[in-house]
């Protein structure tokens, strides 16, 4: 069996210092995060909340056209993740428009688990290219198993959820400042933490967007499509490569 690299031990470290955290933090109740009465709640053509549920159509739309991307691909020379982010965006797709069909704490479970698929994909894509293939798939199983129970148990404990998302997020910032390992496809991290970044700015001002465009569009309606475009950045990648 192949030793640890130096890359490796200190990302190992920095996982388990992770976990530990969620497992022993104390509970956030989920009440104190989650913030169910958007802006805009207008119905078109009987769909209620329609802005909010139809913004979520871009993520079916990029997720498709990735796994069509991903196709033209030997399975060899595909970053591990790639699958399962693309796949995420399109539970994430239906997740979120099932939430907003009737925003509620149960409902937001399956929004959360397709997002969780998404970002285990996306940290798997990021650890594969940045500390090792087999760390790569480490993370994206780790995340996977995790998130999925963290998204479970978040409507009681919202800790284990944060440290996913926002430990997570972390990460990715922190190894975009690595240098990609040789042969690497070399999937641009700035343009997704750009996204990223534009999707949780326009979702903490949610009412705000709203007013300021005058009732055109609100924050969290952005959000999805800030969110969403977080996938084009991979989908160019893989078609400049092939």
């Amino acid at each position: 069996m192949n030793t640890l690299t130096t890359r490796e031990k200190i990302f190992a470290v920095t996982i388990l210092v992770l976990i530990l955290i969620a497992c022993f933090a104390p509970p956030l109740p989920a009440a104190q995060w989650d913030i169910l009465d958007y802006i805009d709640k207008r119905a078109w053509l009987g769909l209620p909340n329609a802005a909010n549920v139809l913004s979520n159509l871009p993520f079916l739309f990029l997720g498709i056209w990735g796994l069509f991307v991903l196709r033209a691909r030997q399975r060899s020379s595909r970053p591990v993740g790639t699958f399962w982010f693309f796949v995420g965006f399109i539970l994430t797709c239906f997740g979120s428009s099932y939430y907003h069909l009737e925003p509620n704490g149960i409902h937001l479970i399956f929004d959360r688990l397709g997002m969780t698929v998404a970002f285990a994909g996306m940290l798997g894509i990021a650890t594969s290219e940045r500390i090792s293939t087999r760390s790569g798939r480490a993370m994206t199983v780790l995340i996977m198993v995790t998130g999925l129970l963290a998204a479970w148990i978040a409507y009681t404990n919202l800790t284990p959820w944060a440290v996913v998302q926002f430990g997570g997020s972390a990460l990715i910032l922190a190894l975009a400042f690595v240098r990609f390992l040789p042969g690497s496809l070399g999937v641009p991290l700035g343009g997704i933490i750009l996204f990223y970044t534009l999707a949780k700015v326009t979702e903490m001002n949610d009412a705000a967007i709203y007013d300021l465009t005058h009732e055109f569009v609100s924050g969290h309606t952005l959000k999805h499509l800030f969110a969403a475009l977080a996938g084009w950045p991979v989908i160019r990648a893989l078609s400049a490569a092939r």
